[in-house]
């Protein structure tokens, strides 16, 4: 049942900042920035990392009152992460590079919605009736349908600092390197569930549609991982 939720983690970000490749020294007021943003941000993209595998590790054949109460508090999980990596991002300042403020400000905007997004879901995972299995799986397509959506905004909340030699100097920086998440996946969990470390790269789901690699432009959650170098990605 809970799959559903998993196919649309696999075609979405995780909000981790693994960019591939590296570059010569860009200089040390962009690697400064680079450095106080992710020192800050690495616990909150580990939180995401295993937020994101509490919902795909919940067993496809495990009780709604379980899958509701997972989901719950991974998506309050998520949203939390995400306001305090706008809150890592305003601390840091402006990234010294071209319409640095403006590329901080729209930062700090997009995680902070998408917070307000993920938010939004956990009140609607909580409004389901766990009782009736048949409600309760059609509410949960639902919600899978609106993290198929709030994934596309994961993916372009950090993609300008994503760019260019800010991004690169970012990519050399651990703390915003990918991470494994540290939840273990359940041992009751069917193999359609979902078990990887790390949901941006989960196999795809027999029931989803897998016609884009987006997150964000399918009717039902897309099974395909996304090629974005944010998913790693994601992000997230």
């Amino acid at each position: 049942m809970n799959k559903k939720l998993a196919a649309a983690l696999s075609g979405g970000a995780v909000l981790v900042l693994a960019l591939s490749g590296c570059s010569d020294d860009e200089g040390d007021k962009v690697g400064d920035w680079a450095k106080t943003f992710c020192d800050q941000a690495k616990p909150q993209i580990q939180k995401r990392a295993d937020a994101h595998q509490i919902i795909i590790s919940t067993a496809a054949d495990s009780k709604p009152a379980e899958i509701q109460a997972a989901d719950s508090k991974a998506f309050q999980d998520i949203a939390n992460a995400d306001r305090a990596l706008a809150k890592a991002v305003e601390a840091a300042g402006a990234p010294p590079v071209e319409n640095g403020e403006k590329v901080q400000q729209d930062a700090i905007k997009e995680l902070n919605a998408t917070a307000l997004a993920y938010e939004g879901l956990k009140k609607q995972v909580d409004a389901l009736d766990p009782t009736n299995q048949q409600k309760f799986a059609d509410g949960l397509q639902g919600v899978a349908d609106g993290l198929t959506k709030i994934e596309k905004m994961d993916q372009n909340a950090l993609s300008k600092l994503e760019e260019g030699e800010l991004g690169q100097a970012m990519a050399k920086q651990p703390g915003c390197q990918k991470p494994t998440a540290a939840v273990p996946p359940k041992t009751s969990a069917s193999p359609n569930s979902g078990s990887t470390a790390d949901s941006g790269s989960t196999t795809s789901d027999s029931d989803a549609d897998s016609d884009s690699g987006s997150s964000g432009s399918t009717k039902k959650p897309s099974a395909k991982p996304t090629k974005k170098s944010t998913a790693g990605k994601s992000e997230e």
